[in-house]
């Protein structure tokens, strides 16, 4: 491990808010929502699609930039993303219609795949084993501040000064971002371009799925998406239509999941130093699994006490950094000379299944407590049957090779 980048309190804030960029964009713009589905004469559903739209942008993004940080370093990539980012964030803050607005959230997605990708590369970079885990564990403290504080900010920002200003702050964020990237963060890899890119990067996926235990970490970093993307995208209608609460109430009932993560980050801050990663994983998995099966059980009687429901949400909610942070760690301890394209390749999946399950949440959406719970209760059962089937995915004592970083 690099102790002294570690100890710069500056550089790890930056990593943090960098992983917290995707949870910023989605999270801050879910209250404009209602008011700029009226703006821009469009419908719910499809106003909606806002979530899906940059997370598919994400997806798409996300291999390139691992590829070429791993050819080129990390910080080149990093100021052309987000620059991309910060553009395309000022065309959906002036978007007329509800095609551009989609068309710019997925460019923006696509730009800020660099920096959620990259941030877990650079932990690789610097750190492996436990150590990894214990920096993951404190970025994804970071990281949720974003949904306690976004939504409420989102709330106010629509309240005082229409549907635009989310999207407006987003842009001068990401503005942010780039000066922040020029003066905490240093360069963590040694460019290694080896060959052809798509040559290159045949070679990055050969290697990684080589490894079961990359691809069983895998498994477990991209079902849960599914599950919490397809709440987020319905959470305001779930929130407003359903159960009836305002708009500003909306943030603050939406802050409580994001506290929901903050805690688990904090309890798996604490937990890993005594507790190995795999049983550690197995207790939040247990805490997904719970909540699940009670929204499935809201699912099929369609009703439910606004508390139960989002009670279990929360629940689920707190499970998550406890599963991805530990996941995302045995998932990339094998590679560490392909940290930027495995970190990619886990980022796309996810990102993909995100924002399908986002796509598909709101286009099932129809008014009823059934159709907006139902994914986020088979996203549990599903994790719950992957942990079961380690011995078959991942057998074997676990791998990590911590005397390979590529800076020290």
């Amino acid at each position: 491990m690099n102790p002294t980048l570690v100890a710069r309190r500056s550089f790890v804030l930056t990593l943090g808010l960098l992983t917290a960029t995707a949870a910023l964009t989605i999270d801050m713009s879910l209250p404009a929502i209602p008011a700029m589905v009226r703006s821009l004469a469009t419908d719910l559903p499809k106003g909606q699609l806002i979530v899906g739209a940059f997370m598919l942008g994400m997806a798409c993004g996300q291999i390139p930039a691992g590829l070429f940080s791993d050819r080129l370093g990390r910080l080149p990539v990093l100021y052309a993303g987000m620059s991309v980012f910060a553009l395309a964030a000022i065309v959906a803050a002036l978007a007329q219609s509800i095609d551009v607005m989609l068309a710019a959230r997925f460019v923006q997605g696509f730009g800020g795949a660099s920096a959620v990708v990259l941030s877990r590369a650079i932990v690789r970079d610097i750190s492996s084993g436990k150590d990894a885990a214990k920096l993951m564990s404190l970025m994804t403290m970071i990281f949720t501040v974003a949904p306690v504080v976004a939504p409420s900010i989102g709330a106010l920002l629509v309240a005082q000064w229409g549907w635009r200003a989310p999207f407006a702050v987003i842009a001068g964020g990401g503005m942010l971002m780039l000066i922040g990237i020029r003066s905490n963060l240093v360069e963590t890899r040694t460019p290694d371009a080896d060959g052809h890119p798509l040559r290159q990067l045949q070679r990055s996926f050969a290697e990684f799925f080589r490894h079961r235990q990359s691809i069983f970490g895998l498994l477990l970093i991209v079902v849960p998406p599914a599950g919490f993307m397809s709440i987020i995208a319905v959470s305001a209608a779930l929130v407003v239509e359903i159960y009836g609460f305002s708009v500003q109430t909306y943030g603050l009932i939406f802050a409580c999941a994001g506290l929901s993560i903050l805690a688990g980050s904090i309890v798996n801050r604490i937990l890993v130093p005594r507790i190995e990663i795999v049983p550690l994983i197995r207790i939040g998995i247990a805490m997904m699994a719970v909540a699940s099966l009670q929204l499935l059980l809201v699912a099929w009687i369609s009703a439910a006490p606004f508390a139960w429901v989002w009670g279990c949400v929360c629940l689920f909610f707190f499970a998550v950094p406890i599963v991805l942070s530990n996941a995302m760690v045995l998932a990339l301890d094998p590679l560490p000379r392909i940290a930027g394209v495995a970190s990619s390749i886990i980022g796309t999946i996810q990102n993909v299944i995100g924002a399908s399950g986002a796509i598909l949440g709101a286009t099932i959406y129809n008014g009823t407590l059934r159709n907006a719970v139902m994914i986020i209760g088979g996203a549990g059962i599903v994790m719950l049957l992957i942990f079961l089937l380690r011995p078959l995915i991942c057998g074997g004592p676990l791998v990590h090779h911590p005397e390979e970083l590529a800076r020290d």
